[in-house]
This record gives structure tokens, sequence and C-alpha cells, in this order.
């Protein structure tokens, strides 16, 4: 299978630098969810296999959310086979309402069943790796909905080239590309990709944002989307700093509680990610646990005059006493 088109030799650099970092007789799979981009991923993935010494596959995700998912799983599935990827397996996700809504629960859903299945089909081999077909597009979009919704320097970083989830690592050998080149890269490998009807649903905050965004680069000219892709790969290179260095400032567990001065005398920026991973350590949902909750938690140390106790996500309790924070269950919590 070649790469006539410019388009297919880029996706393939983009998963050879991959595989050219992996041990021989590693296992290689491609996440395809029959769209455009999973699939050209498959079509680079094949293409490279040959020159490698590893093996090539794909997992086909069905989430079971229109009524034709079975046959497009099907369908995705026999042109990866077709493609030469071998093993390919078709999952059923089970998506758990977690309150987060629909978007984010089929997100935890792909991830667990493709976690699971690669670890499965990955008992034989000396490694194995799960790779994604996120585009720059996609990284725009994330990075304008965190914008939108308020959020942190984490979530304004966007999405990771690599990312490990239940043992299993994830990479996005994709992710410097526009959408416009999977695009190209299917026709010229004469792939059929399904369009999700999610897709134009407005219903979902993704899609406004990407039409808000196509929007924007109508008015202010095209560039765009690789402008916010470069500020998030900027400020993840920040953001992995502070998360470092709050990892490393975060307090001793002291059934006595934390002492105030040990977070007083922390800067605010390093503060904020010490209170994040004290409540998720404590068992708050890491999901449910906003902003607000954190500064909440910050007020107990830089604004206290005698609050009660806050009541956070995963029935935790955190109160001041006795110049000490507690955080702890609330009674009769499990």
């Amino acid at each position: 299978m070649g790469a006539g088109h410019p388009s297919q030799a880029d996706c393939r650099r983009g998963v050879r630098a991959v595989l050219d970092g992996l041990p021989a007789g590693s296992l290689v799979l491609a996440a395809v969810s029959g769209g455009t981009d999973s699939l050209a991923l498959a079509g680079a993935l094949a293409a490279e296999g040959a020159a490698h010494d590893v093996t090539v596959g794909a997992i086909v995700v069905d989430h079971g959310l229109q009524e034709e998912s079975a046959d497009t799983a099907v369908l995705a599935a026999q042109q990866c086979a077709d493609l030469g990827l071998a093993p390919v397996a078709v999952v059923q996700a089970v998506i758990t309402s977690s309150g987060d809504g629909l978007e984010a629960d089929a997100r935890e859903a792909r991830y667990t069943a493709l976690a699971e299945t690669a670890a499965a089909m990955g008992e034989e081999h000396p490694a194995h790796v799960v790779l994604l077909g996120h585009t720059r597009d996609d990284q725009a979009e994330q990075v304008l909905l965190g914008l939108a919704r308020g959020s942190g320097a984490r979530s304004l970083a966007g999405m990771a080239d690599l990312v490990v989830r239940a043992g299993t690592p994830f990479v996005r050998p994709l992710l410097h590309l526009p959408r416009t080149t999977t695009e190209k890269a299917c026709a010229a490998w004469g792939l059929v990709a399904w369009e999700d009807p999610m897709n134009s649903d407005r219903a979902y905050a993704r899609v406004r944002v990407r039409q808000a965004l196509a929007a924007l680069e109508a008015d202010l000219g095209p560039g765009l989307a690789e402008a916010l892709a470069r500020s998030a790969d900027l400020l993840r290179d920040d953001a992995d700093l502070l998360d470092d260095l709050a990892e490393q400032a975060v307090p001793d567990d002291d059934p006595a509680g934390i002492p105030v001065t040990d977070l007083a005398d922390l800067a605010p920026a390093l503060r904020s990610r010490v209170w994040r991973r004290l409540l998720v350590a404590a068992g708050a949902p890491a999901g449910a646990l906003g902003a607000a909750h954190v500064a909440a938690c910050d007020r107990l140390v830089t604004d206290w005059h005698g609050q009660g106790a806050l009541h956070l996500p995963g029935d935790l309790r955190v109160r001041r006493a006795d110049h000490r924070v507690h955080i702890g269950r609330a009674p009769g919590g499990q």
C-alpha cells in the first residue's frame, strides 16, 4: 500500500515516530470508531507496520448509541482487516452514568474498553500501545472548550501526546495534523468513513465549540486552530512543572490533620494543586471536583473566620480546627 498522496505520508510519519521507539514484538493497536480520523490512523498503521518488527491491529469500539452502530462497527472492522491489520477486535463500550454528561461517560467507557481489550490482546507481547486518532482540530476545540468553561492551565493544556490509563499507554500520533489531512488520506486510501450524527447535534458542547471555531476562523482568518494548539503545548509544559512541584509539596498524611502553616506557606498556584491532590486522595471523584470546591477549601487557609465544615463530592467533609485542616468522610460514609 503506497503513500502517493502527501496526506498519507504525513499520517505515516506520525505513526512511524511511535513505532520507531517500541521494542521488537510489540503490539500496536489503532482505536477505530469508523470516522475519518481513526480510519486514516488505521491506514497509516497498516502502511508502516511491515517496516517494523511489531504486530499491528485495531480495536473497534461500539458505543451502541445509534441504531446502526453495530453495522458501523462491523464495516470499520472489515476495512481494518482489508488494510492488513490483524488482530482486529470489535468491543462494546459499557456506558454508565456519572452525572458528568453523555460525552464524558462515553469517553470513560471507551477508554475502559480499549485498555481492557489491549491488555488482554497484548499478554504475549513485550509491550502494547493503543493509538488514538485525535487531530490538531480536536486539540483546538479542547482548548476553546476549556476557555468557555473558565478552566485552569491543566485543562487549557489540552490533550497530551501520551497518556497512560489502567496500565495501557495511549498515544496520539496525528495530534499535529489538521483534520483536512486525515480526510484526504482516507480518500487516497479508498476508505469509507462514517459520520457520527452526534458530531452535528448542537445539544453537545463540543459540537457548538467546533462550529464556533469555524466561525472564528472565518472572521479572524486561517491559523486559529494551529495557534490554539500551540498555546496548549506551551501551557502543558508549565502545567507539568507546577504539577511536579505540587506533588513534592503535598504534606505527609497525619491523623491529627494538616498544619495550616504547611499550606499557607505555599504559593497559590501550588496550593490549589496540592488541595486537589489531597481531596482526590481522600476520595473525592476527580471529575466532580471543581474549581469552586478547591477555592472554598483554600479559604480555610487564606480567609479563615470560623466557617463551618465544607461538604464536598465523595461525601467528604473538610474543616479547620486547632490550626489544622481535617479531611475525611462524612459520618456513615463509605
